[in-house]
């Protein structure tokens, strides 16, 4: 990806959390959102967008479905907040990478490294 690319991704991003957080009134849509990532396509027309929710499946699932009912809004929102040629249509994907780190972390801390040195005697 290059510079240009990295740059929109980071304003689409940086807008998406900026209305979320002021403009947006769903309950749906708590504070316990996070935009992680935004990866939008060659010619800036789609852009898919991931995110993180701490909370339960219900949770989650409600945050899908509330970013995907507001889809329309933020679109238009940022079709007129941000310089760009094209305002991506936008696709909102669950990202568990955070939450799969975590267990991740948890399997470590439970299961300790053994010491090599000490297997080898």
């Amino acid at each position: 990806m290059n510079r240009r690319m990295d740059r929109v991704n980071m304003l689409v991003r940086q807008e998406i959390s900026r209305i979320l957080a002021v403009e947006m009134n769903d309950p749906r849509l708590s504070s316990l959102i996070s935009i992680t990532e935004v990866r939008t396509s060659r010619d800036l027309r789609s852009a898919k967008v991931y995110f993180s929710v701490f909370g339960d499946q219900d949770a989650k699932q409600d945050a899908q479905a509330a970013l995907e009912s507001a889809g329309g809004y933020i679109h238009r929102t940022m079709k007129r907040n941000l310089k760009l040629k094209f305002a991506p249509f936008l696709s909102f994907q669950l990202d568990e990478s955070i939450e799969q780190g975590a267990d991740m972390l948890d399997l470590i801390g439970r299961n300790p490294p053994r010491d090599l040195h000490d297997e080898a005697l």
